[in-house]
């Protein structure tokens, strides 16, 4: 498979949001690059995407914002979870799995 640029189905975007900001607070960039990475660059994020995403996510309590001045000396807003967001990217962990397992047992039918 060459590295194509993937479309992620519906809600899958802000799991890897939630994903990527479990690790480290992360301001927008931040967490475009290392997606982007883990990938192998086949999700590639759209900055005019990942702040809808953040406001999606902030509503119900599963991303919280603070401004800070970042690495290069720049304010920055940085996003981190709480201890909702967690429970979230937990939950959200468990379905996708399983529905991946689901889909990949329908692809290996003979």
């Amino acid at each position: 498979m060459t590295n194509k640029r993937l479309e992620l189905p519906k809600g899958t975007f802000d799991l890897l949001i939630l994903k990527a900001v479990s690790l480290e607070p992360l301001h927008g960039w931040g967490i475009s690059e290392p997606l982007q990475q883990a990938s192998r660059d086949s999700v590639q994020v759209q900055q005019g995407s990942l702040y809808p995403a953040f406001h999606r996510l902030e509503r119900p309590g599963w991303l919280k914002a603070k401004r800070k001045i970042g690495e290069n000396n720049r304010r920055a807003k940085y996003h981190e979870l709480p201890s909702q967001g967690r429970k979230q990217l937990e939950a959200e962990t468990v379905a996708w799995r399983k529905l991946s397992t689901a889909v990949d047992h329908i692809l290996d039918l003979a």
